[in-house]
C-alpha cells in the first residue's frame, strides 16, 4: 500500500468530500470556475494512506506542508484565500478591498447562518430525514445491500440529529430559521431579476458560499426545495448554473462599484443584519462567560442554543479584517453597512 507522500498529484489538488456536504460543493464549484485541476476522493472517512485533519470536516484538502509532508487542511474560507495566492487568474475575491470585505461578510453569513436552515430542514422534518437516510450513504460508500443501506442511513441520522442543538435548531428557534430562509429566497430572487451574481457579473466567494448551502436546500432536501421552487425559480436555476462556471469568461469591470451598489444588495445585507449579528454577539458573550446556553432574541423572537466556539473566531476574523482596511475603504464599508444591522459588529 502506498504511503501518504505518494497520494498527491503535483498537477492536481486532492480533496476528500461528498455531494451531500455543502462545503464540498462550494469548493468544487470554486475549483471548476477557477479551472484548477483536482482529484475528488468520494468518502466520509478517507483512505488509510491519507492523514486525518485535526478536526475532521468535509471537504478535506491534502496539501504539501512546509517540511514536505502531506497536511490535511479544512475550512473553506481560508482555503479560498490560499488558492487565490497560489493560482493566479479568475479570482473570486474582488480587487477593491471594500467590496472584498462585503463579499467576505456575505460568505460568512452563508457558511454560518444559512447552514442553520440547511441542517434544520434536513434533520428536523420526518420526510427530509427519511430521504437523507436513503441517499447520503450511497455517496460515500461502496455497493451495499438494502439492509446495509438502511442500517448505515439510520446510523447517519442518529449521529446528526443530536447536533441540532449546536446548530441552534429547536422548536423555539424553528420559526426564526424558516422565516429567514424564505425571506432570503425572495430577496435573492429579486436580485437575480437584474443581476447574474451577488456582487456583479462574475462570482465572488460569497456566491460560492451561498451556492454550497443551496445545493442542499434548493436542490436536494424536499421541504426547503419545495419552498425554493415556490418562491424563487431563478434561485433554483442559479444553483444549477453555478455548479460549473468553467465556461464563464469574467472581466475586470464585472464587479459592482461599492459606491453604487444596487438596492437589492442593500436588501440582502439588511436580511443578514436582521439575524446574523445578534447571534454572533450573543454567542461571543456566552462563550466568554462560560455559559451553558446562548440566550438572546433574534428577529423579535427568543433564541436559545448551545454556544459554538468556532463562531467566536468568525466574529474575530470579521473584526480583524474590518480593522485592517485602509481608512478610505473602511469608510466605504461603513457607509454600505449603516442601517443594515451589520454595523453593530464593528463598534467604534
Amino acid at each position: 500500500m502506498p504511503g501518504p507522500m505518494t497520494v498527491l498529484d503535483p498537477g492536481r489538488l486532492t480533496l476528500l468530500g461528498v455531494p451531500g456536504s455543502p462545503y464540498t460543493r462550494k469548493m468544487l464549484a470554486v475549483l471548476r470556475y477557477r479551472r484548477i485541476p483536482y482529484r475528488l476522493i468520494l468518502g466520509s472517512h478517507g483512505a488509510p494512506v491519507l492523514p486525518m485533519a485535526r478536526t475532521p470536516m468535509l471537504p478535506t484538502f491534502y496539501l504539501p506542508g512546509t517540511a514536505g509532508e502531506v497536511e490535511a487542511v479544512t475550512d473553506s474560507t481560508p482555503l479560498i484565500r490560499r488558492f487565490e495566492r497560489d493560482y493566479p487568474g479568475r479570482a473570486v475575491v474582488p480587487v477593491d478591498p471594500a467590496l472584498a470585505f462585503i463579499d467576505a461578510l456575505i460568505e460568512d453569513y452563508a457558511d454560518e447562518w444559512l447552514t442553520k436552515a440547511m441542517f434544520h430542514y434536513r434533520w428536523a422534518f420526518a420526510r427530509d430525514v427519511a430521504q437523507a437516510e436513503r441517499i447520503l450513504p450511497t455517496w460515500s460508500r461502496a455497493a451495499m445491500s438494502d439492509k446495509a443501506l438502511a442500517a448505515i442511513g439510520k446510523g447517519v441520522s442518529e449521529r446528526q440529529i443530536p447536533r441540532l442543538s449546536y446548530v441552534g435548531s429547536n422548536e423555539q428557534t424553528a420559526p426564526v430559521i424558516e422565516a429567514s430562509y424564505v425571506r432570503f429566497l425572495e430577496l435573492f430572487e429579486d436580485h437575480l431579476r437584474k443581476h447574474r451574481f451577488l456582487l456583479g457579473q462574475r462570482p465572488g466567494a460569497a456566491d460560492f458560499g451561498v451556492f454550497g448551502q443551496l445545493t442542499q436546500l434548493a436542490a436536494l432536501d424536499p421541504t426547503p426545495m419545495a419552498l425554493a421552487l415556490e418562491h424563487a425559480p431563478r434561485v433554483f436555476g442559479w444553483v444549477g448554473a453555478v455548479e460549473d462556471l468553467s465556461g464563464l469568461e469574467p472581466e475586470a469591470g464585472d464587479w459592482f462599484d461599492i459606491d453604487a451598489l444596487p438596492e437589492t444588495v442593500g436588501a440582502l445585507l439588511k436580511e443578514i443584519g436582521r439575524v446574523y449579528p445578534p447571534l454572533l454577539l450573543a454567542n461571543a458573550t456566552a462563550v466568554a462567560a462560560g455559559a451553558a446556553e446562548v440566550d438572546t432574541e433574534i428577529d423579535g423572537r427568543p433564541w436559545r442554543q448551545k454556544p459554538f466556539a468556532y463562531q467566536v473566531k468568525c466574529l474575530a476574523w470579521l473584526r480583524r479584517d474590518h480593522a485592517a482596511l485602509d481608512p478610505s475603504s473602511r469608510a466605504k464599508v461603513d457607509r454600505v453597512l449603516t442601517g443594515s444591522g451589520c454595523e453593530v459588529l464593528f463598534p467604534g
